[in-house]
């Protein structure tokens, strides 16, 4: 069984899944694998430092991720080349990855299960939920971004009321880590019941 796991920025994700993980939990994080993706000399890097110059680079030769985000956000029609880029690298080493897992269940945990084809690939959905004041406080904590650029990020990504809505399960995370923690517990019981009644 494909779980997928997604939220908005600074919903609590990552701290979803951490907790699946140390309960003996795979899981396939889309973030990481197109991180690695466009790893200092990958093929993917190369074909947008020829797209987009060498001003996306740091020194050391990896991607200026920030510099990217900025130039993307301000153009769509640049944030489109690169999803057209990435999205199919992302996909095909999403499945791979996926297909060698085994644990009761195995989590897809992406940002944009819900706005891609992504969710295609679940059997279950679950997306962490946090208000949005508490969602840009983290954001702006934890990536040292503006309001203002965490505020775009939140506007770019499907409406929280949206995401709801297409959930089989949201997991309400603005009560604090032991709060979160147990959420979790209860969903890993769901998940590993279901897992074994499905086919």
């Amino acid at each position: 069984m494909i779980v997928g796991l997604t939220g908005g920025i600074g919903s609590g994700k990552t701290a979803v899944s951490s907790q699946l993980k140390k309960m003996g939990i795979k899981v396939v994080d889309s973030d990481q694998v197109s991180r690695d993706l466009v790893e200092a000399g990958s093929p993917a890097l190369k074909k947008i430092v020829q797209h987009f110059g060498d001003s996306i680079l740091l020194s050391n030769g990896s991607l200026d991720r920030a510099a990217l985000r900025k130039l993307i956000f301000a153009q769509p029609s640049q944030k489109q080349w690169l999803e057209n880029l990435l999205h199919p690298l992302v996909a095909a080493t999403t499945d791979k990855k996926l297909a060698t897992f085994s644990s009761p269940y195995v989590v897809l945990e992406s940002p944009l299960l819900l706005e891609t084809s992504q969710h295609k690939k679940t059997d279950f959905v679950v997306v962490v939920d946090a208000p949005e004041n508490l969602q840009l406080e983290r954001a702006t904590k934890r990536d040292n971004n503006s309001q203002a650029q965490i505020k775009a990020i939140m506007n770019a990504q499907m409406p929280r009321a949206m995401r709801i809505q297409k959930a089989d399960w949201v997991l309400e995370n603005h009560e604090g880590i032991n709060d979160l923690h147990k959420k979790v517990r209860q969903l890993h019981k769901h998940l590993c019941q279901l897992s074994e009644t499905l086919p």
